[in-house]
């Protein structure tokens, strides 16, 4: 995960003769950490119901989930570092597989957002260590393969989360969206302890667990305050004192990555123009997307009375939609540049944001909802493109690191921003619910898609910058 260690990884004069069952066993075990977030927004309303969960409560357990991954996933890299990717693959594989068994049994809120963080815990730990792997196992050609399906996993996790989530839910019940996770999990486990190689340790130092605790708290901060604003407004004295807080720790964290001796992130790297533009966009673009899988939920259940396997089907093309946006996206990012792409995309989501508000009903919102994914597929790309695009080989796994961290702030956040906006509506467990909410919501989508078009034409450099 870092460039520690793609720097000083040892030339292979033969490749590992089980290297591609081994990135299908990684790839089921990441593939298992995305779907845990949209498969888990299908199964709120039934959730928030059957254990009588309040609107923060319901919110944290998509962010919690998100934001204790995003936080701690540069301390996991780091880790595998040190410790060898080998051991925290599956050291994080067992916290995440008993995590889910933990939360398929809660019977209440307490219990359900322990597991949701443990979660976070053993996802943080287990997807930058198999990253490490797969950068080390495969070479040249192969490696570009082999990360090209890594890559497509989001689109595809997010694909089948929604669909899975709702023929779960509407079949044994929303406990089996964690459920699944122990057979798949304990399967993986057993076959990697047999074939993953214990690939030699590729930095050594320490960890920088303080860093780690500044940057869990600063974001977490941050996300109550979005959610509080919700329940007590933006101007309130509490949620004004969490953004104060927010903002302190994360100057903090700064300064202490400035003078740790091992520190979590290279902050020499923000200060370059492609990355900060790249972070910017990955954070927007996963914000708006998981954002509007949770409204979308609330919005098709509650407001509009389709069960969980409807919804599931009809945020489907939603899904699809995305991954062929992306891969259309991939093929014309070199003709037409990273910044007009960006730009481009967000105001195509910036007008599918818009379409539910002024056509209320479900064709109406699926189809403004499709154009908007169509928006951010491309957006995805435009992100990587422009963050790793310019980096050296021996930055690559840092750089990556800290965009994959921003992926899962961003997921936090959007959550967080559009379940304030909707909280009246969501609140209520009626069907038939008012859509005032919804539209705030989805007006809150579209002027950050618009805002952000706007950042991105200024920020995004050109092909000749």
């Amino acid at each position: 995960m870092s460039d520690t260690e793609t720097a000083s990884a040892p030339a292979r004069e033969a490749p590992h003769p089980l290297r591609w069952p081994i990135l299908g066993l990684l790839g089921l075990a990441q593939l298992m950490l995305i779907l845990d977030i949209t498969v888990v927004a299908i199964a709120l309303p039934h959730m928030g119901a059957e254990l009588d969960l309040d609107r923060a409560a319901l919110t944290w357990v998509v962010s919690g989930y998100a934001l204790t991954f995003g936080s701690l996933m540069l301390l996991g890299g780091r880790a595998a570092d040190l410790f060898g990717a080998k051991r925290v693959v599956l050291a994080g594989l067992i916290v995440f597989t008993a995590a889910s068994l933990a939360a398929g049994l809660a019977t209440g809120a307490p219990l359900l957002l322990v597991a949701r963080i443990a979660q976070g815990v053993g996802a943080a730990m287990l997807s930058p260590a198999a990253l490490s792997v797969v950068v080390r196992l495969f070479d040249g050609d192969e490696r570009n393969r082999a990360l090209g399906i890594w890559s497509a996993l989001g689109g595809g996790g997010a694909a089948l989360g929604v669909l899975l989530g709702g023929l779960i839910t509407a079949g044994p019940g929303w406990t089996w969206v964690f459920f699944v996770n122990v057979p798949v999990g304990l399967i993986v486990l057993a076959v990697l302890a047999r074939i993953l190689p214990s690939l030699p340790r590729a930095a050594s130092g320490s960890l920088d667990v303080f860093g780690a605790a500044l940057v869990a708290a600063a974001t977490g901060s941050l996300i109550y305050a979005l959610i509080r604003a919700g329940d007590h407004g933006w101007l309130n004295t509490v949620t004004l004192a969490l953004f104060a807080v927010s903002a302190a720790a994360y100057a903090l964290f700064a300064a202490w990555q400035r003078r740790a001796a091992a520190p979590l992130m290279n902050l020499r790297l923000l200060g370059r123009r492609p990355v900060v533009a790249g972070i910017f966009v990955i954070a927007v673009a996963t914000a708006l997307m998981v954002g509007v899988f949770f409204l979308g939920s609330f919005y098709l259940q509650n407001h509009q009375d389709h069960g969980a396997l409807m919804t599931g089907v009809l945020f489907l093309p939603v899904a699809l939609v995305t991954m062929a946006a992306a891969t259309a996206a991939g093929r014309v990012i070199g003709r037409f540049g990273a910044r007009v792409l960006a730009t481009v995309a967000l105001v195509v989501a910036a007008v599918g944001f818009l379409v539910p508000v002024l056509w209320p009903g479900t064709p109406a919102m699926v189809t403004g909802v499709s154009v908007a994914a169509a928006g951010l597929g491309a957006l995805f790309v435009a992100a990587s493109a422009t963050a790793l695009g310019s980096v050296a080989p021996h930055e690559a796994g840092v750089t990556s690191a800290i965009v994959s961290t921003f992926h899962e702030f961003g997921a936090s956040a959007g959550a967080a921003a559009v379940s304030s906006a909707a909280a009246a509506s969501i609140a209520s467990h009626t069907v038939a619910t008012s859509a005032t909410g919804f539209d705030h919501a989805f007006l809150t989508a579209t002027a950050i898609a618009a805002v952000s078009a706007v950042v991105a034409l200024w920020l995004v450099p050109s092909t000749n910058d």
